[in-house]
């Protein structure tokens, strides 16, 4: 993984005087974060190490893992999920029930008028 490096912007002053010093100044700095980086993409290197020294498993073995295997993977992926708060979920609960109510009533006033015009094309 890369290192990053974070610049500070710095004013008139620090860089005129910066400029006069004789030794030069180490600007990358290691922070917690990146330890944690660097920690996960080791971790991810050594899984796909460890895949890739795998063999394939044969078919009535996979035929038989394959409700196991999607039920792990499901479960890995909704433990990714970012859940609504209480409140966010209730803003969205009433605005599906406006939206919802709003078309019902474009739904029986078209109804209504089309009702209207063949009532009196028929009569």
């Amino acid at each position: 993984m890369a290192n990053i490096t974070r610049i500070k912007a710095k004013d008139s002053r620090e860089s005129h005087e910066e400029s006069h010093s004789p030794e030069p100044k180490n600007e990358t700095k290691t922070t917690k974060t990146d330890a944690k980086l660097a920690k996960k993409a080791a971790k991810l290197a050594k899984k796909e190490a460890k895949k890739a020294n795998k063999k394939p498993m044969s078919a009535p073995v996979r035929f038989i893992t394959w409700p196991f295997r999607y039920i792990h993977e499901s479960w890995l992926e909704l433990r990714q999920v970012r859940w609504p708060s209480r409140k966010a979920a209730w803003k969205m609960v009433l605005a599906v029930l406006i939206y919802t109510a709003l078309f019902i009533g474009i739904i029986m006033l078209l109804d209504a008028l089309f009702t209207l015009i063949f009532n009196q094309l028929l009569s």
